[in-house]
């Protein structure tokens, strides 16, 4: 059965038809709200089109167009606001991550040459107390200036306010001023799991290429209603959780710390959520761990083969049955995007068996970030789904399996590398596909299977290719092993070995040895190799006592493991 999309989607031809349009369709609907019942807001798409037109309208003012204008926080309706009105105006906007080490930041800014840069309440102090190293930073624009009284220091608000005034005495260039949609409008440092950033550069034509194809390869619209958690600088979060969604008229509930996830889930009782798998990895474990807790996995397994069984007969009972673990995730909970990272298929199944879709999507920064993505009634367990309309995707020299590093084109592929030629040639081959660096292969019906990081790659010395992402989701299985990354590590005797890097479920080990620890990790393993051929077991363990260090968006730095 093949779904149908009964919708009547506007399709976006650039940011300020975008909020324009919203506002006519949506107006007094609130496009943001505060989870936190103690710091309540609302933020609707009127307003979301009125201080656009405002802060644009100062930016023109103040004569800048082509300029680099950063903007730097935690999630805040003025983040996209600031998103909008200076790419609308002619100039780049630069999202950072607020997570960085605050010389990274100061280096990005200057990198960038931004005139401005507008930040969040969060990043008062650390702003102000470097304004002396930014080369090119003209201008500190607070969101919240409070203890904000550096020089040069001109609030949001008052932008804000100039641009009101401007605007009623008839400065309304910014409804009518042309766009140039293959100009670069956003520039984007990678998050360094590699080691190295790049400066990615999209154009407004790569950025709406991709949210249109979000909007038709989902099912959401304006009666749908999200908790946003991923960081507001990630392109995956803008693409999919802001610009499309502005399009389509969703609400989302801009949460306001990690810490409180559970807390706002019951709260805003979202029906969808976008998220990383390594977000989707911890709910699933919270999850099972609290039906243990409760002694009621064989209750919850007897539900999961009474409710499949009842489905292939087209009665479908999961959310009634299973509503007591549904009430976890707020209650309303029915569909989630996940993308960022291959995900575990059984955790796909998992939810499914609860009544909860899981549509696992393909993405990277330099393709704005959509390629793939499972849509409904047609998901195929342990695939990222078929291209989107406006995305092409082929394998480049395919071994014996099918396997190679998959290529992309399309009108959401990026302008290049900022100031790096030579890095923007290696990426792209002569006749114009972009080179993802991902390895998988494209089945008959055209589902995309990510096998690993070219880079991550293992290559044996018997010539046999070995990807670890396929070991650590063999190793996630165990409830003993909260993360793990696979290298190639030398033994004893100077062999290059695989070698599982793990940081165990340090709550089951309270007052146990370090040697037990180990011990126990070991014995798992040698369990988990059983079910692999030779050339893929683990020769060796390391067991560490901290989380690993990770990006903003959840990923493991792996390159300084190696």
């Amino acid at each position: 059965m093949k779904y149908q999309d009964k919708r009547t989607l506007t399709t976006i031809t650039d940011f300020r038809q975008l909020v324009y349009t919203a506002a006519e369709r949506y107006g007094d609907k609130d496009l943001y709200a505060s989870p936190n019942p103690k710091k309540d807001f609302h933020y609707t798409y009127n307003d979301l089109k009125k201080n656009v037109v405002h802060l644009g309208t100062a930016f023109i003012e103040k004569g800048w167009k082509g300029e680099k204008i950063a903007v730097i926080g935690e999630a805040h309706p003025a983040y996209m606001t600031t998103y909008y009105a200076a790419t609308i105006t002619g100039n780049v906007i630069v999202p950072l991550d607020k997570e960085l080490q605050i010389d990274q930041i100061v280096n990005f800014l200057n990198r960038a040459e931004a005139v401005a840069v507008v930040y969040m309440p969060s990043m008062n102090d650390t702003i102000i107390h470097h304004i002396d190293k930014l080369t090119h930073t003209k201008y500190l624009i607070p969101v919240l200036p409070e203890g904000a009284d550096a020089e040069n220091t001109l609030s949001y608000e008052e932008l804000l306010a100039q641009g009101s005034k401007l605007y009623q005495e008839g400065k309304t260039d910014i409804d009518t001023m042309p766009i140039q949609l293959e100009n670069m409008c956003t520039l984007l440092f990678t998050s360094g799991t590699t080691g190295t950033s790049k400066g990615v550069m999209l154009s407004m034509k790569n950025l709406t290429a991709a949210a249109n194809d979000s909007c038709q390869s989902v099912i959401y619209d304006q009666h749908n209603t999200f908790l946003s958690v991923l960081p507001m600088n990630h392109v995956y979060e803008v693409t999919c959780g802001h610009i499309a969604l502005t399009n389509l008229g969703a609400t989302s509930y801009l949460n306001d710390n990690l810490k409180y996830v559970t807390r706002n889930l019951k709260n805003v009782q979202p029906d969808s959520l976008i998220l990383v798998p390594l977000f989707l990895e911890t709910m699933h474990k919270a999850m099972w761990k609290e039906i243990k807790k409760r002694g009621m996995e064989k209750k919850v397994n007897m539900g999961i083969k009474l409710t499949s069984l009842l489905l292939k007969f087209g009665i479908d009972i999961r959310r009634k049955v299973f509503a007591e673990i549904i009430a976890s995730f707020g209650g309303r909970l029915e569909n989630i995007i996940c993308g960022g990272a291959p995900l575990d298929r059984e955790i796909v199944k998992s939810f499914y068996q609860f009544g909860i879709h899981v549509y696992e999507g393909y993405g990277i920064t330099e393709c704005a970030p959509l390629i793939s993505v499972n849509k409904p009634l047609d998901i195929v367990y342990g695939s990222a789904g078929k291209p989107v309309p406006g995305c092409q995707a082929k394998i480049d020299q395919p071994d014996e399996n099918g396997i190679g590093e998959i290529l992309a084109y399309g009108n959401n592929v990026m302008l290049g590398y900022y100031q790096n030629e030579e890095a923007t040639r290696e990426v792209f081959t002569d006749d114009g596909w972009f080179r993802t660096g991902d390895l998988g292969y494209i089945d008959k019906e055209n589902n995309i299977f990510i096998t690993g990081r070219k880079k991550n790659l293992i290559i044996l010395s018997n010539g046999k290719n070995v990807f670890p992402e396929e070991i650590e989701e063999h190793l996630l299985h165990s409830e003993l092993i909260a993360e793990t990354v696979v290298i190639e590590r030398a033994g004893e005797s100077g062999e290059q070995l695989i070698t599982a890097l793990i940081y165990p479920q340090m709550e089951l080990f309270e007052n146990v040895s370090d040697e037990d620890i180990y011990q126990k990790i070991k014995d798992e393993v040698d369990n988990i190799n059983k079910n692999l051929p030779p050339f893929k077991q683990v020769h060796q363990i390391e067991i560490r006592k901290t989380e690993f260090e990770k990006t903003t968006t959840k990923k493991i730095k792996r390159y300084i493991l190696k």
